[in-house]
């Protein structure tokens, strides 16, 4: 027996699986050239690599599929209340019937709904959210229908896969004397669990033997990011 946990484990049947992940706004860019936000916590990364859990008719979704780009902004948990007001918004006019169902409205100027400052990215012409400590560029690589054998979700969700083509950081989540490492120290990422907001625990609770590795050793040898 671990802690207080007894030793067994009963059978629930919980409505959702949000265990928590980090919460990254997605910029796009809609069909009149205007910018797009959208909060999500269904990510994943590996390498340069994201996997992106989406609603398949989200205005996020199809202006990713239209455009074949997108920034992943990484709010910190200082960001909460800009993040919170995005929550129950949709760039979909009208409201698709699952989000109203939900409580939610239709935003056009999401960037002006939350206070954060667009700004378009260098090899993408979706935006950047300026007060978000990590952006990265990416592109499509692969959209993957999700649930195809389940009749009730079959054609609602998607899993879209980019890869990232630049990464933006801001300078005082960076590690003392390493100009291409985020210091985990000082990086606060907003964390949603279970659709609650949480940020990190100030200190590492110990010592990793992963993190004995050198960073640099996950990079393969002469790599450099597709543009």
């Amino acid at each position: 027996m671990h802690g207080t946990l007894g030793p067994t484990a009963v059978q629930i049947d919980p409505a959702i699986l949000y265990f928590g992940t980090p919460v990254v706004l997605i910029g796009s860019t809609n069909d009149d050239g205007s910018y797009n936000l959208a909060p999500m916590s269904s990510a994943w990364w590996v390498g340069w690599r994201c996997m992106l859990g989406l609603a398949r008719n989200s205005r996020t979704t199809e202006n990713m599929i239209r455009t074949g780009e997108c920034v992943l902004n990484l709010p910190s948990a200082e960001l909460v209340a800009a993040v919170d007001s995005l929550a129950r918004t949709t760039g979909s006019d009208p409201v698709p019937p699952g989000k109203l169902y939900r409580g939610y409205r239709h935003a056009k100027d999401k960037f002006g709904l939350c206070g954060l400052t667009a700004l378009s990215g260098e090899t993408v012409s979706a935006p950047r959210a300026v007060e978000c400590p990590v952006q990265m560029e990416a592109k499509v690589a692969h959209m993957h229908e999700m649930a195809e054998d389940d009749a009730v979700f079959r054609g609602h969700l998607a899993a879209i896969e980019v890869r990232i083509t630049r990464v933006h950081a801001h300078p005082d989540i960076m590690m003392d004397g390493a100009s291409n490492r985020i210091d985990p120290d000082k990086w606060r990422p907003l964390i949603l669990s279970f659709q609650e907001f949480y940020g990190l625990t100030p200190q590492r609770l110990q010592r990793s033997e992963l993190g004995q590795i050198p960073e640099a050793m996950y990079r393969p040898p002469g790599w450099q990011p597709a543009l």
